[in-house]
C-alpha cells in the first residue's frame, strides 16, 4: 500500500468501523440477548453513527498532520474522528464567517 494511502486510513478507526458494521451478523442471524447485557447492547448501538462527509484534499491533509502531531505527543488514540469531536467541543460559532 502506498504511503499516502496508508496514512489516509487510521488502522484503529477502520477496524472499529468494520467490527461495528461490516463484520456483525445480521440481526435475524443472532438470537436476541436477554437481561442486563441486552440493555448494554442497545446503548452501544445508539451512542454513535458512521457517516460520510466530504473534505477538500488540503483540509484532509491538515487533519492528518494534526492527528500525526497528536500521536507524536503521546495521544495514542488520536484519530480523525477524535480530533473532529475535540474541535466541535471548542468551536466558537460567533467567529464563523458568513459564506463559509
Amino acid at each position: 500500500m502506498a504511503e499516502h494511502t496508508r496514512k489516509m486510513f487510521d488502522r484503529d478507526e477502520v477496524a472499529e468501523v468494520l467490527q461495528g458494521g461490516f463484520y456483525v451478523p445480521a440481526p435475524e442471524e443472532v438470537a436476541p440477548p436477554s437481561g442486563t447485557r441486552a440493555k448494554a447492547l442497545d446503548k452501544e448501538a445508539l451512542h454513535y453513527k458512521v457517516i460520510c462527509i466530504s473534505l477538500y484534499n488540503e483540509d484532509l491533509g491538515r487533519l492528518d498532520e494534526m492527528v500525526d502531531q497528536l500521536k507524536g505527543r503521546g495521544f495514542t488514540k488520536a484519530s480523525r474522528s477524535a480530533l473532529i469531536r475535540a474541535a466541535l467541543d471548542q468551536v466558537d460559532l460567533s467567529k464563523i464567517r458568513r459564506g463559509m
